[in-house]
């Protein structure tokens, strides 16, 4: 019994999805995002919530279940509200700037890194230590501000790099501290 699955999912004023045969459609003020459904897995439109259920009980099905769920759920919000993460530049001479659509991040390589805008996502820089990654996707804007993050991991000595607004990086000691 899947209690992420079964939960249904509340419709805000405004938005539409839409079902033709196994691709759900999600419609909103922001824009809109479509899904293929699993076998096994259907979607049930009621005029404010979305009842998403399984046909069988097979161990492949029931772990879809809330998947596909939780997928529409986020779609929901997105095409709604939007997503956004905020990155965060921490080191001397670290810095972030424009470059048309796109980021140029100088980050203590020989060569800025050039960040390419990805379709569907949109990327600022406020200041010269602060980056804005903003979409629908849920899961696009998550991978990119992962890959803009890859590009220099906080390390643990003095925790210079790209990190998220609200991580945290454990520190450790260096040398001198070993007795």
């Amino acid at each position: 019994m899947s209690k992420i699955g079964n939960t249904p999912i509340p419709l805000p004023a405004g938005i539409t999805v839409t079902q033709s045969e196994q691709v759900v459609s999600v419609k909103g003020p922001k824009g809109e995002l479509s899904f293929n459904l699993f076998d096994g897995i259907k979607v049930k439109i009621e005029t404010e919530e979305l009842i998403v259920s399984r046909t069988n009980d097979e161990p492949q099905t029931t772990a879809f279940h809330g998947l596909v769920r939780s997928i529409l759920a986020n779609y929901v919000q997105g095409v709604s509200e939007g997503y956004k993460k905020t990155l965060k530049l921490v080191g001397t001479g670290y810095r972030v700037s424009t470059k048309g659509a796109g980021l140029s991040v100088t980050v203590g390589y020989s060569h800025p890194v050039d960040i390419d805008p990805v379709e569907g996502i949109e990327l600022k820089a406020e200041g010269n230590d602060t980056i804005h990654v903003a979409g629908i996707d849920k899961q696009l804007v998550g991978q990119v501000s992962a890959n803009i993050r890859a590009i220099r991991l906080p390390e643990p000595y003095k925790g210079k790099g790209i990190r998220y607004e609200d991580e945290i990086v454990k520190t450790k000691p260096g040398k001198t501290a070993i007795g």
